[in-house]
C-alpha cells in the first residue's frame, strides 16, 4: 500500500538515498559518539536506526515529530566538537515537546546534505497534507504494521491482531463479516484497496450519520438550505449566508457530481466537522485579535522560571535549548540566573545545587537569535544577579554587544512615564529586569551612584534544603547578603526596576509604573487570601512576578490560574515540567496569535473596579453564562500498554479553572474495550461565573479500577474562544504536541445566565 507521503516524494534521490540508509556518529557529548545506522522505512514517514554491530532496530522517530532541521555545529554539543567534525557534516534533529535533540555527524558533505534536504521535503510535504491525505497516511502505518510477512495482504488472523493494535475489540463474528465482505477478489486477504475499504466500514461514524440524516431533506445527502439549517440550528453561525455553505461544499465535499449539484455527502460532512472549521477553538482568536496599545500591565505575559534548566532544578542539565524553546513556545520572560564564572565570564546555573553551569554571553546569543521567531512583541530578561561588580560590567557589555539595537536602553520618548509603554510599543524590544541604581528620573540626569542592598528578591537556592547541596556550594549560602551593583548594567535596566515588594499601602502611595516586584507562590497566595482586590488594584497600576517555590526541586509548578484571578502578568512556571499546570498556560497563551501576551479582562484593568475573584457576583461586570458540554464520541485513542491484547477503557473528565467558585470537574462514565471509536453521549453542566478568566480542559484518562487512571491526551482553551455546536477536540500529549488522529466530537451549548 503506497503512503501518500511515498506518493508526493516520488523521484527524489535524496529519500532514495535515505531509503538505502547511512552510517551517521550520534553524538551525545564529546566521550558520547557511537556509529548508528539510519534509514528511512517504506512508508517515508519514520526513521529508524540500528547500532553498527547488530541488524535489529534500536529506536525510531517519526518524521512529524521532528520541528526543524539545523545545519552545521548549532547545538551546544557539536559546538563543543567543531575541532572534530566539520560543520559540512554535521546537523541537528529539533522535536516537538520536550523530546532532546538528535546531533548526527555523516560521513561525508553529500551525504549529510542528502539527509537534510530529503528530511526537510518530507516535514513540507506532511505539512501541507490536508485531513483526507493526513488520516490516508495513517491507515497506510496501520496497514505496514499489520502485514507482518510484507506480502503486500492481510489475512484474517493479521487483521484481529490489527485491531487489539488499535485498541478496539469488536465481535469476532462481526469482525468477520466485515472481512469479507471487504474481499472482493475472494482470496481470504485484503489487498491493499480492500483494506481501506475494510477500514471505512470499520470506522463508520455513527453519530456523525445520525446527525447528517436529520438535516438531509432525503437522507442522502445535504442540500444547500440543509447544511445552513445545520449552520444556524446547530453550530449557532447567525449570520450563515448561502454562499457561506456553497464555500464548504466546494472546500470539502469530495465528489464532483455532489459539488455540481451544489450538495454535500456524508464524506464531505465529516470531512467539514474534523477541519478546522469544525474545530472548537474559534478561528478568529488564532490571530491577532486584541487591542495590543494598552500598558504593559494591562496583559498577562506568558513566562518562564529557571529558564536555563532542562530538568530539575538540584541535578539537571543547564542548556541554551531551553531558552530556544521556552522561546519557541511564545515566552516573553525569560529567567538568567547570573554567578560569577572562571576566567571572568559570567555563568548561569541553579546556585548552591548540582545543576550544570553554561556562559551568559552563550545565553544572550541564544535569546538574540531567537527572541522574535514566534512573536514580535517584548522580550523580558529576568536577571537574578549574583556577580560581583566586576562580572557585572561583563555582563552590562555582552548585554549591549549582542544584543545591539534591540536592547532597550532608555524610555521610548525620553521622559520619565506616567505609565508603562505598550507591547506594539515595544515591538522587537528586549527589556532588563533587574535591580537599579535609583530610578529612571535620576537615570536621565546621568546621576553616578552604587546600590547596595539585598542580593536578590527572589533567591530560590537558599530554600532549598542545605543536607541536599553539594559541600563546596553550602559554603556559598553563606556568604553575605549584601550585594554592590555596578552602574552599566544599572543603566540596562529601564521599564523593569526589580524592589523589595513592602506593602499595598505603600505601593499606592510611593510605587512607580516601572517598578515591579517578585513573589513567592505562598507569600502570593497569602496576599490573595488576605487582600485579593488589593492585588488587583496593585496589579492595574504594577507589574507582578511570581515565581514557584524553592522547595520544588523537582521543578513542578504551581496552579497559574490563582494568580492570574488577581491580574498578576508575569506568572512564571518551569516550562520544562509537563502537566496541568503549563497544559493551563498553553490553553491560555494559545490564542491571540500566540505572541506572548494576553490583554487581562477590564475588571483587572480598571483600578475603580475593585474585583474580588472570591465574590465576583458583586463586580459590575457580572455576567455569568451556563455551560453544556455533550461528550459524544473518541475517535483512535492511542493504546498506552506495550502489553499483548491490552486495550484502553477511556473516560473524559472536562475540568474548569476560574475563579474559586468557578473551579469544578465531572466526568463521563468509562467505556469497556474500545478506544477506536467510544460513544458516551453523556452531557455535563457547568455554572461559569466569571467566564472571562475561566479556562476549559477536556482530558481522556484510561479507566482503571484498582490503580490511578492513566493519562491519554487533553486539550486546554480559554471559556471565551469555544464555539458553540457540534465540535471535534484534538487531543494533545503530556508535552502539548498532537497525537493525530485521536480526537473527541462534542456539543457545546452556552447561555446566559439571569
Amino acid at each position: 500500500m503506497e503512503s501518500p507521503q511515498r506518493l508526493r516524494i516520488q523521484g527524489n534521490e535524496n529519500l532514495q538515498r535515505m531509503m538505502a540508509g547511512a552510517m551517521f556518529r550520534k553524538v551525545k557529548s564529546r566521550s558520547s559518539k557511537k556509529q548508528r545506522h539510519f534509514k528511512l522505512k517504506e512508508d517515508c514517514a519514520t526513521v529508524g536506526y540500528q547500532s553498527s554491530w547488530t541488524k535489529m532496530s534500536n529506536s525510531s522517530f517519526s518524521v512529524c515529530d521532528v520541528e526543524v532541521v539545523r545545519e552545521g555545529h548549532q547545538s551546544e554539543v557539536l559546538q563543543s566538537l567543531a575541532h572534530e567534525f566539520a560543520a559540512e557534516c554535521c546537523f541537528t534533529l529539533v522535536f516537538r515537546g520536550r523530546r532532546g535533540n538528535l546531533d548526527l555527524v555523516a560521513e561525508t558533505a553529500e551525504e549529510a546534505q542528502a539527509w537534510i534536504q530529503g528530511l526537510r521535503a518530507l516535514m513540507e510535504n506532511m505539512e501541507s497534507m490536508d485531513e483526507r491525505e493526513r488520516l490516508d497516511q495513517w491507515i497506510c502505518d496501520w496497514f505496514v504494521k499489520a502485514d507482518k510477512n510484507k506480502d503486500g495482504r492481510m489475512n484474517f488472523k493479521e487483521v484481529r491482531k490489527l485491531l487489539k493494535m488499535m485498541s478496539m475489540d469488536i465481535n469476532e463474528q462481526h469482525a468477520m463479516l466485515l472481512f469479507k465482505t471487504a474481499d472482493k477478489s475472494q482470496s481470504d486477504t485484503l489487498e491493499s484497496e480492500e483494506f481501506v475499504e475494510f477500514y471505512k466500514m470499520l470506522t463508520e461514524r455513527k453519530d456523525i450519520l445520525a446527525l447528517f440524516q436529520e438535516y438531509s431533506s432525503d437522507g442522502q445527502k445535504l442540500s444547500v438550505c440543509d447544511l445552513e439549517d445545520f449552520l444556524r440550528e446547530e453550530q449557532l453561525e447567525g449570520d450563515t449566508s448561502q454562499q457561506h455553505a456553497i464555500e464548504l461544499i466546494d472546500r470539502y465535499e469530495p465528489s464532483d457530481n455532489a459539488k455540481k449539484g451544489q450538495a454535500m455527502s456524508i464524506d464531505g460532512f465529516l470531512m467539514y466537522l474534523c477541519s478546522p472549521e469544525g474545530s472548537i477553538f474559534n478561528a478568529e482568536h488564532q490571530g491577532l485579535y486584541q487591542d495590543m496599545s494598552q500598558p504593559l500591565c494591562h496583559y498577562f505575559i506568558s513566562s518562564s522560571h529557571n529558564t536555563y534548566l532542562l530538568e530539575d532544578q538540584l541535578k539537571g542539565p543547564s542548556s541554551v535549548e531551553a531558552y530556544i524553546q521556552a522561546l519557541k513556545r511564545g515566552c516573553r520572560c525569560v529567567e538568567v540566573d547570573c554567578w560569577d564564572g572562571p576566567s571572568g565570564e559570567p555563568i548561569v546555573y541553579h546556585g548552591h545545587t548540582w545543576t550544570s553551569k553554561i556562559l551568559f554571553k552563550d545565553v544572550i546569543a541564544s535569546v538574540a537569535n531567537y527572541a522574535f521567531k514566534v512573536s514580535e512583541y517584548p522580550v523580558i530578561i529576568s536577571l537574578e544577579n549574583h556577580c560581583s561588580v566586576e562580572q557585572q560590567q561583563v555582563m552590562a557589555k555582552h548585554l549591549s554587544n549582542i544584543l545591539g539595537e534591540s536592547l532597550l536602553k532608555s524610555t521610548l520618548d525620553g521622559r520619565v512615564p506616567s505609565e508603562l509603554p505598550s507591547p506594539q510599543d515595544l515591538k522587537g524590544k528586549i527589556l532588563i529586569k533587574g535591580k537599579k541604581i535609583g530610578g529612571i528620573e535620576d537615570n536621565l540626569d546621568e546621576a553616578q551612584a552604587t546600590l547596595t542592598g539585598e542580593v536578590s528578591d527572589e533567591d530560590e537556592a537558599a530554600e532549598i534544603d542545605k543536607d541536599s547541596l553539594p559541600p563546596e556550594e553550602t559554603s556559598q549560602g553563606e556568604k553575605n547578603s549584601k550585594q554592590s551593583l555596578c552602574k552599566e548594567l544599572s543603566d540596562l535596566v529601564v521599564y523593569c526596576k526589580s524592589v523589595h515588594f513592602g506593602g499595598f499601602e505603600k505601593s499606592r502611595e510611593t510605587g512607580k509604573p516601572y517598578e515591579m516586584s517578585s513573589l513567592s507562590e505562598s507569600k502570593a497566595r497569602k496576599y490573595i487570601k488576605e487582600a485579593g482586590t488589593e492585588f488587583v488594584q496593585h496589579n492595574t497600576r504594577q507589574l507582578t512576578r511570581l515565581y514557584p517555590s524553592g522547595m520544588r526541586t523537582d521543578s513542578s509548578n504551581y496552579c497559574p490560574q490563582d494568580m492570574w484571578n488577581v491580574g498578576c502578568q508575569i506568572v512564571a512556571l518551569n516550562f520544562q515540567t509537563a502537566g496541568t499546570e503549563m497544559d493551563l498556560n498553553d490553553g491560555l497563551f494559545n490564542q491571540n496569535s500566540s505572541c506572548g501576551y494576553i490583554l487581562k479582562p477590564t475588571f483587572l484593568r480598571e483600578y475603580e473596579n475593585a474585583f474580588d475573584p472570591d465574590r465576583p457576583q458583586d463586580s459590575g461586570n457580572y455576567h455569568p453564562k451556563k455551560l453544556i458540554i455533550k461528550v459524544v464520541s473518541g475517535q483512535q485513542l492511542p493504546k498506552l500498554s506495550k502489553k499483548e491484547g491490552s486495550i484502553v477503557d477511556p473516560l473524559v473528565r472536562v475540568e474548569i479553572y476560574g475563579v474559586p467558585q468557578d473551579q469544578s470537574k465531572q466526568e463521563t462514565k468509562h467505556i469497556d474495550n474500545n478506544g477506536f471509536n467510544p460513544l458516551w453521549n453523556e452531557s455535563l453542566l457547568f455554572t461559569i461565573h466569571t467566564p472571562e478568566l475561566a479556562l476549559v480542559r477536556f482530558v481522556v484518562e484510561d479507566y482503571d479500577m484498582g490503580m490511578r487512571n492513566d493519562f491519554i491526551g487533553q486539550y486546554t482553551l480559554p471559556f471565551t474562544s469555544i464555539l458553540q455546536g457540534y465540535r471535534h477536540i484534538p487531543l494533545l500529549s503530556k508535552d502539548g504536541t498532537s497525537i493525530t488522529p485521536s480526537s473527541l466530537f462534542v456539543h457545546i451549548q452556552t447561555t446566559d445566565l439571569a
